[in-house]
């Protein structure tokens, strides 16, 4: 039986937001890339569609139209629930590296938006291709991977960008490291009059009943307006509370949305869908992220920000880290002790970018998993306005390289003198 596929330059699998980030940049440095997805777009991912600046200057940087003309939803920051019957606003931050605004939009369209950029700037895309494991030569080096179908696709570089399920990434020997943070979030649509709102909304502290008389739940909830009528709400848990995985969390977000206000829609008469639950693999939890032959970009490598589970801007940022060495190991020959040295620099440079900053957010989501801490640090540190700066700089990490303000430096300091994750 002939099992030959397709050759390329790369194989990319996986054409979610790290896929198609890697696929996009060395597609434009000229290389040959051969994108699979599993499914077929348009797609459905359980996320909460919000965007932070991080994730928009990535975007930009891709070559997207983020403007609101073009269907994107922007949003001045964060409104916080927190202690107290009314919220805190966090606009942000004003910075030279990021800017000033963030967005929200639907992952089933905006899934499709990035895979289809990657087409137009060459990339060659296969939908549906379900990867089943990797092709490995002689000396057990991946040089392609094999599909569902029994093809063969070979590259002299496999990138693995195939979500919190990580398959490939499985296949090839590559586990979970069991002391590193996971998470769950939990999320459903529902038809709500906010859907116009201008911040995006996070709670602190969830109830399942009378706010301050009756039990506060582990983890945070968020609200994320999405402009067509709908909101995209949800809930997130880490691994640090009693409660991971001994509680209904779908029964947990209806308990939670049953204490807000029913003039905001978020109840199950309003639900648009049914309610979706996803992994959120954090801090580096699956390494290493290259070796012999094969990187781990996105969820598959477990970039998901401990501090407040957002992975899409992780995501897009270490698909541009992942093709920068890709483009530089081509430059000096695949196959090449050179080339080799320009792949294995990739993790190094991942520990670089965010090693002291999630050993933090490793920190952090281990105290927040406790609901009395939580609730004694969103009363009695949240009041106060320094406090509560650097605190949303911190969990949106988000701060200038050349320091601008004494909230730059701290971020700076803390995440560089922290050892790495």
């Amino acid at each position: 039986m002939d099992r030959s596929g397709l050759t390329a330059d790369v194989i990319v699998v996986g054409a979610g937001p790290a896929g198609s980030s890697a696929a996009i940049h060395l597609a434009q440095a000229g290389l040959d890339v051969l994108l699979l997805e599993k499914a077929a777009f348009p797609r459905e991912k359980v996320c909460g569609d919000g965007l932070t600046p991080r994730a928009v200057r990535e975007l930009a940087a891709l070559g997207l139209d983020t403007s609101p003309q073009a269907g994107w939803r922007h949003n001045l920051g964060l409104r916080i629930w927190a202690g107290r019957p009314y919220p805190y606003l966090m606009p942000w931050p004003r910075l030279a590296d990021f800017p000033s605004y963030g967005l929200v939009r639907r992952r089933a369209d905006f899934d499709a938006l990035l895979a289809q950029r990657a087409v137009q700037a060459g990339a060659r895309l296969v939908q549906p291709a379900t990867v089943t494991g990797p092709v490995l030569d002689r000396a057990s080096r991946v040089v392609g991977v094999r599909t569902k179908d029994g093809l063969e696709h070979r590259a002299p570089v496999v990138l693995a960008c195939d979500g919190n399920a990580a398959r490939l990434a499985i296949a090839a020997g590559r586990d979970r490291r069991p002391d590193r943070p996971m998470g769950v979030a939990v999320r459903a649509y529902y038809a709500s009059p906010r859907s116009d709102d201008l911040w995006l909304e996070s709670w602190l502290e969830l109830w399942d009943g009378q706010p301050g008389r009756s039990h506060l739940l582990p983890g945070y909830g968020w609200s994320f307006p999405v402009g067509d009528g709908t909101c995209n709400v949800g809930l997130g848990l880490t691994d640090s509370s009693a409660a991971f995985g001994r509680v209904d969390y779908r029964q947990l977000l209806r308990g939670w949305l049953d204490t807000t206000p029913p003039q905001w829609g978020f109840r199950e008469e309003n639900r648009l869908g049914p309610i979706g639950s996803a992994a959120l693999p954090m801090g580096f939890n699956r390494r290493p992220t290259y070796r012999d032959g094969l990187l781990l970009a996105g969820d598959a490598a477990g970039l998901v920000n401990p501090f407040n589970g957002e992975g899409v801007s992780y995501a897009l940022e270490s698909g541009r880290y992942a093709a920068d060495q890709i483009v530089q190991a081509r430059s000096r020959g695949f196959g090449s002790i050179a080339a080799e040295r320009a792949l294995a620099a990739y993790p190094d440079r991942l520990r670089r970018a965010w090693g002291g900053y999630f050993r933090l957010g490793v920190v952090f989501g281990r105290l927040i998993g406790h609901p009395l801490i939580m609730r004694t640090a969103a009363r009695h540190g949240l009041p106060l306005p320094v406090v509560r700066q650097l605190v949303h700089r911190l969990l949106a990490n988000l701060s200038d390289q050349r320091p601008n303000d004494v909230y730059d430096v701290v971020v700076n300091t803390l995440s560089r003198l922290t050892p790495s994750a």
